[in-house]
């Protein structure tokens, strides 16, 4: 037997699946593909989570646009964070091209161009299904792991909450939880102290000025109502297919800190809603996290431990992270042992630190007889990438340079009346636009503090007049001159009056 056909056998083998699969396209040996060695993802396996990786240029969008539509097709929701913004053509067919035709026919089958149903979504002032979340929802732990709080000002973070819920002041938005904390070291300090001990001013400063650095970064339009319901990101078509819920973030490139806000706030409901799943044939939801390096970059370790506690247990709700990024490294040890699905794209060796990352990168990979890894990491092409996935029982399946599939919509963003038509024709829009600013723990602690000054007021004017009064009359007892000796001698006569008496 041929190297060749021992390859052949090898990948067939090793990607075999009984369930329902992704075809991710076609295994290459020494830079030629072998047509029908297909590389096929079992769906079972898809909420063990992933990696995409690769230099820029390398087709990292492509392969993330493969997946979303491979999903789509089965059935399975998806949910697509779009930081460079070219994520909205899915939404229209490709216009194909004999070059497509001329990889699809290396790979094994025919190329279809198809269009998907997509979901526009927004964090800021961008049109789209508005992303929001009241402060309680986030609750003391999560907003103080956002903050980066030290434990004394996660302590009073928890008080402000137990106020609230003991008083049924709704949080509700950022200006809510402003105004109780500056509520706590001012106007209802003795009541704050009285029933949960003293808080300094010194740590509801520094809280506060944190919050501000938050609100800078845009999540006063992320906090608020109407909270949006992750139940929304699961629904499927009428022809079967899977929404998929592009959420587009080209004008937070640069608020690292928001986006970090958004994506644990999302993990962290979507853990709590989901019922557990177990082992179950397909996924309930993927979500794929393009330039995932923005959520650990300026993450502290308490957050970097919620997240990573996060990926560990989601899985058991039938939820697949993905993680789209240039280099492994930029995703933690602790977070990169639990991806199941490797999709790793060329890297570039112009530096010792490039060369450095590259074999780190290949010592997250299987041994292959078949390819020098390190080698095979610098001289992928466009559109090729080195995968290593889990088969039916949870086992690596051989490490596979693959000729990548091409994606059946768009490779290109929608025009301005394009995406518009999208955004109409959204009966989310309409449930989650309208902003809400019902009466809430701002609205409640300032008629509190109204009323309270009223009563302060009337009281130091009560206070006043008393005073006045008394003062009146002390003044009336003091009698004049004229009066005063009328009174003298009118006294001065009954005495002596009364001596006389005496004396007779």
């Amino acid at each position: 037997m041929s190297k060749k056909d021992e390859f052949f056998a090898h990948i067939e083998k090793g990607y075999t699946t009984k369930g329902d699969f992704v075809s991710m396209g076609a295994a290459m040996l020494d830079g030629e593909t072998i047509t029908n060695a297909l590389v096929k993802i079992p769906l079972k396996t898809l909420n063990r989570h992933g990696l995409i990786a690769g230099a820029t240029g390398t087709g990292k969008t492509k392969t993330l646009q493969v997946l979303a539509e491979n999903l789509s097709e089965k059935g399975i929701p998806v949910m697509l964070m779009d930081l460079k913004g070219d994520l909205s053509g899915l939404a229209k067919p490709s216009p194909g091209h004999p070059k497509i035709d001329e990889r699809h026919e290396k790979i094994g089958f025919p190329f279809t161009a198809k269009k998907f149903p997509v979901e526009i979504l927004s964090l800021s002032e961008q049109d789209g299904v508005k992303l929001r979340a009241t402060v309680s929802e986030f609750g003391p732990v999560l907003l103080s792991r956002i903050l980066n709080l030290s434990v004394t000002q996660e302590g009073i973070v928890a008080v402000i909450f137990k106020y609230c819920d003991d008083h049924k002041l709704p949080l509700l938005d950022l200006k809510d939880f402003k105004k109780v904390l500056q509520y706590s070291t001012g106007e209802g300090k003795k009541e704050f102290e009285d029933n949960y001990g003293r808080i300094a001013t010194s740590s509801t400063g520094a809280i506060l000025r944190k919050i501000i650095e938050l609100e800078q970064q845009g999540a006063d339009l992320f906090f608020g109502e109407k909270s949006f319901d992750v139940s929304d990101l699961t629904r499927i078509d009428e022809n079967g297919r899977g929404i998929i819920s592009i959420l587009r973030l080209t004008d937070i490139q640069d608020r690292p800190k928001l986006f970090s806000t958004f994506m644990l706030s999302l993990l962290a409901e979507v853990y709590a809603t989901f019922p557990e799943q177990g082992d179950s044939d397909r996924p309930e939801l993927i979500l794929f996290i393009d330039e995932a390096h923005l959520i650990f970059k300026e993450a502290s370790k308490a957050l970097l431990d919620q997240i990573e506690s996060i990926v560990k247990l989601i899985r058991s709700k039938g939820i697949g992270l993905y993680f789209v990024t240039q280099n492994p490294t930029d995703v933690p040890d602790a977070v990169l042992s639990q991806l199941g699905l490797k999709v790793q794209h060329a890297l570039r060796a112009f530096t010792a630190k490039d060369r450095k990352a590259i074999k780190l990168t290949a010592e997250n990979y299987p041994i292959s007889e078949y390819y020098d890894t390190k080698e095979v990491l610098t001289s992928l092409g466009i559109g090729e990438a080195l995968i290593s996935a889990l088969d039916e029982k949870g086992r690596p399946t051989p490490l596979a340079a693959t000729l990548l599939r091409a994606p059946m919509s768009r490779m290109d963003i929608l025009t301005k009346k394009e995406l518009k038509e999208v955004i109409d024709n959204s009966r989310l829009v309409q449930k989650y636009n309208e902003s809400i600013d019902r009466e809430s723990a701002y609205e409640i602690l300032n008629e509190k503090i109204e009323k309270a000054e009223e009563k302060a007021k009337e009281e130091e004017s009560r206070s006043s007049e008393k005073s006045r009064s008394t003062t009146s009359r002390r003044r009336s007892t003091r009698q004049n001159p004229v009066v005063k000796v009328l009174t003298s001698a009118t006294f001065i006569r009954g005495v002596l009056g009364i001596l006389r008496k005496a004396m007779k």
